[in-house]
């Protein structure tokens, strides 16, 4: 895993050695970079060394110059696609890198060469001759890239600081990227937290034309349901075999490296189940997993991880989340956080990269099982929202609220209280918002407050209403999983886990993401997914024979923190005096004191405003 960063255009190469100091945190093992001046082709690279060491420097080029790749990222079929390769006559100089692979592939095929890769992947590759660039994101976005054209200058980078260090390019804050930080907890579709800069989506290529200065953004891929009914495929076994085979052979391929590689092991059913095909497959010693603990029980899955690596044979390495450490966890993730970003995890997963660096370099782990299986419990939100819809008006919902009211308040995970407010922040309004909604930080009327030229609701979920009304199918929760799959899952999920592990110069790779497993998973019926009350029902009877039953049919407890409680002791201070305007500022002191009160229950919102009002206070600017 690595990061890079470029630029064509205007500019010095001491403009490019500062880019890519900024990245030293994502490749702390080498760095390098490319300067073409006669075309002001400037690249950059750092790296984390674990796949062909010795030969996978970067950035790496062929052909007398004339392809020169930066690249972030692991391929997993790259053997495969070498072989092919020399095959149609292409001779390999590293021994086993998938960069060269790349350059060889992008030679043979041209942009075709995405629609062939398993992996995740960011990378730029420079063709001299046709004087151009070609930029590719992965599927689902698990490897970030920004970029940028301004004043005739085109910038890329895999973080955003990096674009400060470039004497060209201007950093303006977006309004609008900040009010959908606020609606969302992350940024949707192409947004960032700068006007100039926009995010590569997911599943697109970028053309950049160096004489034309033009760039042109092509989609090759999106995640689509597409429910196959039949009967030979709609039998529950069929795909309970399908999955378990899928999903060993995923598991087998992430564990290539030239590296120790471990397991996020949380206890939870998805990292059970990658830990139990990882422990198939290691060839010598034992696997090492990695957890955190917390001292609220009502967060805390220790007992449940110990269990699996005592079951699995694992070296279990439990880190305590202890009251004492928060204040300097606080502080690291902070500093380093180049863009708000709220998820609830945020800390907890910051904790568990930097102890798991300690003893490995690469690590697996359960992220997008939750997304494409259909196990939040908002999947199983839909079904009771619909019955709440047409017997509940919104006319009543005031009323609920107000009995609310009296229900004891509780900062415990997911208490009843907390998931019956999040539930009637979405029912009335129309079906397309339900899930975003029962997701958000800060509610529409909230924005409102908090800046001055705020958007409306239909501008604050465009992304997510675009999504909806593009799915082809009526059936509410495969509409909600291109939801979670096409805009959750790579905007909030994989950036924290990216953003968390590189920060510490640790790879994290996602099993559960296998184009091969996700091929078959969009095919399964929703009904297989939820099914007699279980959420993620066929991958619990795919793995019913190998893992125990209490394990595979417990209650969901996700991977989060004690947020509420942190605030309500006073662990975490939210000083907004100095960043937030008169309005503004009023909104979040009212807010605080609720939730200190025990009136309401703030978490949410007061999180999302601590991290960015950090954000903006590292900034030197203010919200209006």
């Amino acid at each position: 895993m690595c990061g890079i960063v470029g630029f064509i255009g205007n500019g010095e190469k001491i403009d490019l050695d500062l880019m890519v100091s900024q990245l030293t945190h994502r490749g702390p093992d080498s760095g390098g970079v490319f300067v073409d001046t006669n075309l002001n082709v400037y690249l950059g690279h750092r790296r984390l060394e674990v796949v062909d060491i010795v030969g996978g420097h970067q950035p790496m080029s062929i052909s007398d110059n004339r392809f020169v790749i930066t690249y972030n990222g692991e391929i997993y079929n790259a053997d495969i696609l070498r072989k092919e390769l020399e095959g149609q006559g292409h001779t390999f100089i590293t021994d086993h890198s998938d960069t060269e692979v790349l350059l060889h592939g992008y030679k043979e095929w041209g942009s075709n060469l995405v629609s062939r890769l398993n992996g995740m992947w960011a990378f730029a590759i420079y063709d001299k001759e046709k004087k151009g660039l070609f930029l590719s994101r992965d599927r689902f976005g698990e490897k970030p890239l920004f970029y940028t054209l301004q004043n005739n200058i085109f910038a890329f980078s895999s973080e955003l600081n990096t674009f400060k260090q470039h004497r060209g390019l201007s950093t303006n804050l977006s309004d609008i990227g900040l009010q959908k930080y606020c609606a969302h907890g992350y940024f949707p579709g192409d947004h960032t937290t700068y006007k100039e800069i926009s995010k590569l989506p997911a599943g697109c290529n970028l053309f950049f034309k160096i004489n034309e200065v033009r760039f042109d953004i092509q989609r090759y891929w999106s995640y689509k349901i597409e429910p196959d009914h039949g009967e030979s495929n709609a039998i529950e076994n069929k795909w309970g075999e399908e999955i378990h085979g899928l999903l060993d052979k995923s598991v087998r391929r992430r564990l290539v490296a030239d590296v120790p590689v471990g397991v996020f092991l949380s206890g939870g059913l998805d990292s059970s189940i990658v830990t139990y095909f990882a422990s198939k497959y290691l060839s010598s010693g034992k696997l090492k997993t990695f957890s955190v603990g917390f001292e609220d029980r009502t967060f805390d899955e220790s007992k449940w991880a110990l269990q699996v690596a005592d079951l699995l044979g694992t070296e279990h390495l439990v880190t305590l989340f202890r009251k004492d450490l928060l204040n300097n966890l606080l502080k690291e993730v902070v500093e380093k956080l180049n863009e708000p970003l709220s998820d609830s995890s945020l800390i907890s997963q910051y904790l568990l990269c930097k102890q798991t660096k300690k003893e490995v370099k690469v690590t697996l782990g359960g992220d997008g099982s939750d997304e494409i299986f259909a196990g939040y419990d908002t999947f199983k939100a839909v079904k009771i929202a619909q019955i709440m819809e047409k017997f509940l008006p919104r006319s009543v919902h005031p009323v609920i609220k107000r009995i609310l009211g009296i229900v004891p308040r509780s900062h415990s995970y997911m208490s009843f209280r907390f998931k019956l407010q999040r539930f009637l922040e979405g029912v009335g309004y129309k079906k397309s918002l339900w899930q975003p909604l029962w997701l958000s930080p800060v509610g529409e009327i909230d924005i409102r407050e908090l800046f001055s030229n705020s958007l409306n609701m239909e501008e604050l979920y465009s992304e997510v209403i675009s999504e909806w009304e593009t799915c082809d199918h009526k059936n509410l929760i495969d509409k909600s999983l291109q939801f979670y799959g096409n805009v959750f899952l790579q905007n909030q999920i994989l950036t924290k886990v990216d953003r968390t592990s590189m920060m510490h110069g640790l790879e994290v790779r996602s099993p559960f993401l296998d184009i091969d497993l996700i091929n078959c998973v969009r095919r399964i019926p929703s009904y297989y997914k939820i099914r007699k009350g279980h959420s993620k029902y066929i991958l619990k009877k795919a793995m019913e024979n190998h893992l125990p039953s209490n394990l595979i049919w417990r209650k969901k407890m996700g991977f989060s923190a004690p947020l509420g409680k942190w605030f309500l002791d006073g662990l975490i201070s939210l000083n907004t005096n100095d960043i937030w305007k008169n309005r503004a500022n009023t909104l979040i002191q009212k807010k605080i004191k609720a939730h200190l009160s025990h009136r309401d229950d703030h978490r949410l919102f007061l999180w999302n405003i601590y991290i960015l009002t950090e954000f903006m206070r590292r900034q030197s600017g203010y919200c209006e």
